[in-house]
């Protein structure tokens, strides 16, 4: 089986005045699209990925296209903060990792079955340093589905 989903990341209350972006692409090849810089509202990125595999016991689906990242087991989706989303006047340069854990055969069918779904993921935009927040989301409450 092969299809896709639609998923959609909020960035809630980033700091003012930094640019960020979703990662297309992997490695030294890639591009920072849906670029948005930080005001006081919290930031939208809406994209699809594809699933592969067969539903069975213990058959987790495989993610891929050109937004996700990461090995087998532990894929991602990067947001590019700051120098890395191509902003050229700040200190920040920083990525955020939202993991793709959480997404099951459960959910991906109601999607399937309502192509007006999609699914969520809130992630909080500050971190406790008071910037950008980094690295791999924590705490992430995972993948819900939203009309």
């Amino acid at each position: 089986m092969e299809t896709e989903i639609n998923l959609q990341i909020v960035l809630t209350q980033p700091p003012p005045n930094v640019l960020f972006g979703l990662q297309k692409g992997s490695g030294n090849i890639y591009e920072t699209v849906q670029k948005q810089k930080s005001a006081s509202q919290d930031l939208l990125f809406t994209f699809s990925i594809k699933i592969k595999g067969d539903k069975g016991e213990d058959v987790s689906p495989k993610f891929s296209g050109p937004f996700v990242q990461g090995p087998a087991g532990g894929k991602f989706v990067y947001i590019d903060i700051g120098t890395y989303a191509g902003q050229t006047d700040t200190h920040w340069s920083r990525r955020l990792k939202v993991p793709l854990t959480g997404i099951t055969w459960e959910l991906i069918d109601q999607l399937i079955a309502d192509p007006a779904l999609m699914l969520q993921a809130k992630v909080p935009g500050t971190g406790k340093d008071g910037g950008p927040n980094c690295a791999t989301v924590k705490p992430f409450e995972g993948w819900q589905i939203k009309r």
